[in-house]
């Protein structure tokens, strides 16, 4: 490759559902493409990492969205307000001029230079059209994200010490958070963001941006906005119990958000294991037990008992599943309910979340 001889093929434009709604592009580079993109991701990573700032957090090694979670959940206890924020089709928008700007000055291979710019001019096929590319680094490409990193590293980042170097702050690639003293704060600090955009070619989306009261227990004003989703936590008003003396009281704090459990819910329900009685119990926990672990290991880290409802749905698809599966439990719901009960309390190895006593109901 640093002969400078490789040429990148066009990406794939591939159409995937939002979450919120809509369907978002990604560009899928072929796979000799990729495996070139990790070439000079390894090589320019090394350089470029050290130089971000601590609170950014996305696509980098030794961070993690729970690390963003937890620094998030504590700045929420000692400021009143939050701006949260949303950059608008950011891997569609990045300026390439301003891009290779900040490239240029932290990358010093010139070969892996070169190969940024093919990448980031390569066109993309959309049914069967090739549609040249002016700006935006592909959503889907190997190199992207640490490109949109070093690009929000300047627009973003550097850009908040600079002017705000009192206000802490949280950023997962193009989602954001600051954390302010006041709701004019929030409000002048929004305005001058919307500006600081523009100058970047960026802008705010209109809709996921909002200024947010974290209001508790001690913090009792009436706002219209006491809640937001970060990173699939949702952070709002709830009631926790104390470790020191085992009171209730109002806190504002992170758990599950409703939108993620309707998405775990969703990936269930389309795996059809009601219908699919031909499985035995142990072949539908092959199936189960790697997505429960990853989503109780991630949303199980704050307020693990809001996943209830979703391990809740498990159990009931469990038990649809043995009403269907067992002739002597057809129409009999209770009669299921009580053998998956005794089930999961002499197997409770079988799935991740009776392994570890979070089982649930069955009716």
């Amino acid at each position: 490759m640093s002969s400078g001889t490789y040429f990148p093929p066009p990406v794939l434009a591939v159409s995937i559902p939002k979450k919120s709604g809509g369907q978002r592009i990604l560009g899928v580079p072929t796979v000799s493409d990729r495996i070139a993109q990790m070439v000079v991701k390894q090589l320019i990573e090394p350089d470029l990492d050290p130089i971000f700032l601590p609170d950014s957090y996305g696509y980098r090694p030794r961070k993690s969205a729970l690390d963003a979670v937890g620094a998030t959940r504590e700045r929420c206890w000692k400021y009143d307000w939050v701006l949260e924020f949303d950059i608008k089709g950011l891997f569609d928008n990045i300026d390439h001029e301003l891009l290779l700007r900040a490239v240029r000055k932290h990358v010093k291979y010139k070969w892996a230079l070169l190969y940024i710019e093919r990448w980031l001019t390569a066109p993309m096929e959309q049914g069967g059209n090739r549609i040249e590319r002016t700006r935006g680094t592909p959503q889907g490409g190997v190199i992207s994200p640490i490109l949109s990193n070093l690009f929000l590293h300047y627009t973003f980042d550097l850009w908040m010490r600079r002017a705000h170097p009192d206000l802490p702050w949280c950023r997962y690639a193009d989602d954001g958070l600051v954390h302010c003293r006041s709701a004019q704060e929030a409000e002048a600090l929004k305005a001058e963001l919307q500006v600081r955009l523009a100058e970047c070619r960026l802008e705010l989306h209109p809709t996921k941006t909002k200024i947010v009261y974290c209001k508790d227990g001690k913090r009792k004003g009436m706002y219209p906005n006491v809640g937001f989703d970060f990173l699939g936590y949702g952070f709002r008003p709830r009631l926790v119990r104390s470790s020191r003396n085992g009171e209730l009281f109002c806190s504002f704090t992170p758990a599950v958000s409703s939108s993620a459990l309707k998405a775990m819910r969703a990936t269930i329900r389309d795996m059809n294991i009601r219908q699919r009685t031909q499985l035995s119990l142990a072949d539908i926990a092959r199936k189960l037990n790697p997505l429960l672990s990853g989503w109780i290991e991630y949303y199980g880290r704050y307020a693990p008992s809001a996943l209830s409802p979703m391990l809740r749905y498990v159990n009931l698809t469990l038990l649809r599943w043995a009403m269907r599966k067992f002739k002597r439990f057809k129409a009999h719901k209770i009669r299921a309910s009580h053998f998956l009960q005794r089930l999961a309390r002499d197997k409770m190895s079988l799935f991740v979340h009776w392994r570890i006593g979070m089982t649930g109901t069955f009716a």
